[in-house]
């Protein structure tokens, strides 16, 4: 009988540790200006490799900063050892050493945040050592160092019976992939140590050890003899047991040549009937507890999908009515108390619909103001509508409203009171963001398009995926893509509400206090790489709010609720 065991109890997975670090620094950033004393922080602890596997190298500042115009370089032992070097927005393999070419890739979703992953692939044991990853620009330098350790578990051991030696039976053991050099030792039933009679542990082309050893086991140390052969940096064995009975040793048995004959076949049958067990055993139980959970995991995700669907298609209609009502009727109107919603949502505090106006409304025609439009965009004859440029611009004439770096424009309303509703036209355009902002947000230089900064905008990436920053990021589902959508200011309130008047469904709404003025904000993405590349229209509105959903069944679909977070460029 063989019987094999490997205890994983001391294997720490990196990519889990490197995500909880990214994730604990990425929780307890805010924005806001950076502090004078800028940190560079890499992993805490030693981290752990397989060879032949993949490790993280998460970096990051503290507080945060964007990182998107310095240089980022990772190094082994000096700076001048290049892994992997970002420089002037780019990445630059030829500096690299010719030991870490074609097997590092730089994550860089975060960098705005100045939180950046590089990966390094294929681990080898010569990847050992000292590394550190340095932060540079005009007005800070920093850097942090951290250990890599590597292991190898190595093969299955392969135990051979090569025969009668010296009185008993000689048994061979060979395996390879290990690293550190492992320890190999035999034991007989009672556990007692047994000399091997060879022992050799050598390199091999890899740089992993290869180890080959043999004992003679002699009668009286017969029955149970085991073999392990031991990681010492993963505190982790591999392990043979063998039955052998006293019939098989010289002079136990009359009838000992005929088993001995039969004995190398009885071994190599045991250890793959075994074998075979184990491994249906395993891929039972696998497959097993991988269908439970993608069934939980279905049945949790139908249930939140359904009721979003049956409280927003209900109440969020009912709510866009309410907000069409401020559109298209000119001057002071005194409006009456509006039906109460549900204010509660199994969603975790998310989809709050808007509290009902209750006081003065005043509605405008919303145009866009071409002066404040960035060059790349061109705004209609009437400032109804603004899109990209189809060819680069020439040099624009300077002016202090337009804005220098943001691809976006602002109307020339300004809303300090009442509430207003507008609808826009968005088409089928992958990208775009639509909403509100302070008046008096700067024109020059990037900005972080949250609350905190001025800004109540929601977002549309890569065609299907929808959110907001309030002020992290928020993921929004949406049955039905908006074709048109409704936008409704309750400036006394502080509530920033968008509906989705392709269904008349709410999608979300913002909760503040307003500083001063607002603008209506209307960024189509410059260089959208789109199908569709649609303007963003500014839509004629009935004098009351009787328009009706234009919901259109090819339209439908069920957009993932978690949907991967790409590597967007907010500012």
């Amino acid at each position: 009988m063989v019987d094999l065991s490997v205890s994983p109890d001391s294997l720490k997975p990196v990519s889990l540790t490197s995500s909880l670090v990214f994730l604990m620094h990425l929780l307890l950033l805010q924005p806001g200006e950076p502090s004078s004393e800028v940190k560079v922080l890499g992993p805490e602890y030693p981290i752990l490799a397989l060879v032949g596997e993949e490790v993280e190298f998460p970096c990051h500042l503290w507080p945060q900063l964007d990182a998107q115009q310095m240089e980022i370089r990772w190094f082994r032992s000096q700076t001048f050892n290049v892994v992997h070097l970002y420089q002037e927005q780019q990445e630059l393999p030829g500096r690299q050493m010719p030991a870490f070419r074609n097997r590092t890739k730089l994550v860089k979703d975060d960098i705005a945040y100045g939180s950046v992953v590089l990966q390094l692939h294929s681990i080898i044991p010569s990847d050992k050592g000292t590394y550190g990853c340095r932060f540079h620009s005009d007005n800070f330098s920093g850097e942090a160092l951290w250990e890599l350790e590597v292991a190898g578990l190595g093969s299955d051991p392969h135990l051979s019976l090569e025969g009668f030696k010296e009185g008993g039976i000689q048994l061979r053991l060979r395996s390879s992939g290990w690293y550190p050099k492992p320890k190999v030792q035999w034991r007989d039933h009672q556990g007692q140590c047994l000399p091997p009679e060879f022992e050799a542990i050598v390199w091999d082309a890899q740089d992993l050890f290869s180890l080959e050893t043999s004992v003679v086991v002699r009668a009286g140390a017969l029955s149970n003899v085991s073999v392990s052969i031991q990681n010492l940096l993963l505190s982790q064995k591999k392990e043979l047991v063998v039955q052998i009975a006293d019939v098989f040793v010289p002079g136990a048995s009359a009838w000992k040549s005929a088993f001995v004959a039969t004995l190398p076949l009885l071994l190599v049958l045991a250890a793959l009937a075994l074998g075979v067990l184990r491994k249906q055993r395993r891929s039972r139980e696998k497959l097993r507890k991988q269908a439970e959970k993608r069934q939980e995991k279905l049945t949790a995700e139908l249930e939140k999908l359904q009721t979003e669907l049956d409280w927003r298609r209900a109440e969020g209609q009912a709510e866009w009515r309410a907000a069409q009502k401020y559109a298209g009727h000119a001057g002071w109107c005194h409006q009456q108390e509006l039906e109460p919603a549900h204010r509660s949502f199994p969603l975790t505090g998310t989809w709050l619909p808007p509290r009902q106006p209750t006081s003065f409304a005043i509605s405008v025609d919303v145009t866009l103001d071409p002066a404040s439009a960035h060059p790349s965009l061109e705004v209609s004859e009437d400032g109804k509508s603004v899109s990209s440029r189809g060819a680069p611009p020439g040099p624009a004439p300077g002016h202090p409203q337009r804005f220098s770096e943001q691809t976006c424009a602002l109307s020339l309303e300004r809303f300090s009171a009442g509430r207003h509703y507008w609808e826009v036209h968005v088409g089928r355009r992958s990208r775009w963001f639509l909403g509100a902002c302070l008046a008096a947000v700067p024109r020059a230089g990037p900005a972080r398009l949250s609350p905190a900064a001025g800004y109540w905008v929601l977002g549309l990436w890569n065609g299907c995926e929808y959110f907001v920053l309030a002020p992290h990021r928020v993921a929004l589902t949406l049955r039905v893509p908006p074709r048109r959508l409704g936008v409704f200011l309750d400036y006394e309130a502080g509530e920033l509400s968008f509906f989705n008047v392709s269904d008349g469904s709410h999608i979300f709404t913002f909760h503040d206090t307003f500083s001063g003025a607002l603008c209506a904000y209307f960024r189509p993405r410059a260089h959208d790489g789109g199908e569709h590349p649609d303007p963003l229209t500014i839509c004629p509105l009935p004098v009351r709010g009787t328009g009706v959903p234009e919901e259109n069944d090819s339209d439908t679909w069920l957009q993932p609720y978690e949907p991967a977070d790409p590597a967007l460029d907010w500012w």
